[in-house]
């Protein structure tokens, strides 16, 4: 596959920016919510930073293909800023910890009580060091939560009771590329973003964040974007290599912050890694998805995505009958279906009670 193929899959897709109203902090019915725990912690609150994965709505409206049509199509009917035809990871972490999805950072002060629950600092399309697109960082998004404290909108007891979600879906990846980086240097650039994300770990668990947990990086090399170049038939193993060299970093970075630690599981790696392969290479457990690769929406062209339409509003995409019937929605993005089934497979790593 030609580097420059990579480089305009990753550069159209995480161009997309997310918005969200307030419709869009969506959680199941209080009734039936569960309480449970992430190694044997019950946070009151959720914290959230980083990117499309995780992102319930900061981006700019104007501009984010996720506030367009087809996005949200199966909930809440409707684009509500979600980089999914539904719920994405933040959801259903929340509902499983009996907790309503927290409210976006951009959207605090026109629902300031939806703020104790919790806030999600993360943009689409951002990583640990400047992108593609002008969003703030993650340092910068975790500023966003210094400043609120330094407010008392939240208390050092919030803190301590809060879990923070993390996550880094490789946008800083592909701005290497884009800028022209080599794959040969992969390695030495993958090692400074580890760094940057150990720091910013750090940071938040200091800050006085009860537990920190960071999402593994999902295999890159098996996402529609790079699948499509085989009819997609099957995963990219150079680009899936360099992600486990990412990931067995990340794990031992972790381990070096839990020993300075005076609580050795105050950090968490999220197998976001293991819970995708598992879905996508049990085919027998999983047959309600038609085709495990390819994605339900899908654009024309190769310079286009989901939900572009030309000059005169002609759809520049095609879509799927039934989203719930793919794993993905996008050519990067996990459908709701898809995330349900990722996160089933990841909530059996936590203890429960």
């Amino acid at each position: 596959m030609e580097k420059k193929n990579v480089i305009l899959f990753f550069s159209s897709c995480f161009l997309l920016r997310l918005l969200s109203g307030i419709p869009g902090v969506q959680a199941g019915s209080s009734d039936h919510l569960r309480h449970h725990g992430i190694n044997g912690f019950h946070p009151e609150k959720l914290f959230v930073f980083g990117d499309s994965y995780v992102d319930t709505g900061n981006g700019d409206k104007s501009t984010a293909r996720s506030w367009e049509v087809p996005y949200g199509i199966t909930s809440p009917g409707k684009p509500d800023g979600r980089y999914s035809d539904g719920r994405v990871l933040t959801d259903f972490l929340a509902k499983y910890l009996g907790l309503k999805s927290p409210i976006p950072y951009v959207l605090r002060k026109n629902a300031p009580k939806l703020a104790s629950y919790g806030m999600n600092f993360a943009f689409g399309g951002t990583g640990v060091f400047d992108t593609l697109v002008s969003e703030p960082n993650m340092t910068t998004q975790i500023d966003f939560l210094q400043n609120l404290v330094k407010k008392s909108v939240y208390t050092k007891m919030d803190l301590e009771s809060s879990l923070s979600l993390v996550s880094n879906a490789g946008n800083d990846y592909v701005t290497y590329l884009a800028e022209g980086g080599s794959n040969e240097g992969l390695p030495t650039f993958i090692a400074r973003v580890v760094k940057q994300i150990a720091v910013n770990l750090k940071r938040i668990r200091n800050m006085g964040v009860g537990k920190v947990a960071i999402g593994a990086l999902q295999p890159l090399g098996c996402l529609p974007g790079l699948t499509a170049q085989n009819s997609f038939r099957h995963c990219n193993g150079t680009y899936n290599d360099f992600v486990k060299l990412h990931n067995t970093l990340l794990r031992q970075a972790v381990a070096e912050l839990n020993s300075e630690s005076n609580d050795s599981g105050a950090f968490i790696v999220l197998d976001l890694y293991g819970s995708f392969n598992n879905v996508l290479n049990h085919k027998e457990s999983n047959a309600k998805f038609r085709n495990l690769l390819t994605p339900c929406c899908t654009p024309t062209q190769t310079l286009y995505s989901c939900g572009s339409v030309d000059a005169d509003g002609g759809k520049m995409y095609t879509l799927c009958d039934n989203p719930k019937a793919t794993f993905f929605w996008d050519t990067f993005h996990p459908s709701q279906s898809g995330w349900r089934a990722v996160f089933s497979d990841l909530k059996s790593e936590f203890e429960t009670s």
